[in-house]
């Protein structure tokens, strides 16, 4: 059983980091996407592009991206914009919808109380 606060370390070949300094070199890529989509952590990708500047790290190969798969990069993250906006938008509709039926359930709560009183003979 694994002792509490000790994690497991990843250990990644150089020709992975080197890829994905290359990767993340490219123009219109941010760090944070690459990062993400390798599932590390942006800081390592920092680290290891500091380490590619400095010849720690060496690349046996290059990476480079055709017309389409840069359009693709660059549609999906035009769709990961969009989404985000969606899904704030729907948030707050959300909010409306429960502040104007909550808001409709107190006027008709005050408005049946006033309607039952029987007047004054």
């Amino acid at each position: 059983m694994a002792r509490p606060g000790l994690r497991k370390v990843h250990r990644y070949s150089d020709e992975f980091k080197a890829t994905a300094v290359q990767l993340s070199s490219l123009p219109e890529v941010l760090i944070q996407d690459v990062a993400d989509a390798l599932d590390i952590h942006p800081f390592m990708l920092s680290r290891w592009r500091k380490e590619y500047r400095e010849g720690k790290i060496v690349a046996t190969k290059t990476v480079q991206l055709d017309g389409g798969t840069a359009a693709e990069l660059n549609r999906l993250k035009q769709l990961a914009r969009e989404h985000a906006l969606l899904q704030q938008e729907h948030a707050l509709l959300k909010k409306a919808i429960r502040f104007s039926s909550e808001r409709r359930k107190r006027s008709s709560r005050s408005s049946t109380a006033s309607g039952e009183r029987t007047p004054c003979r």
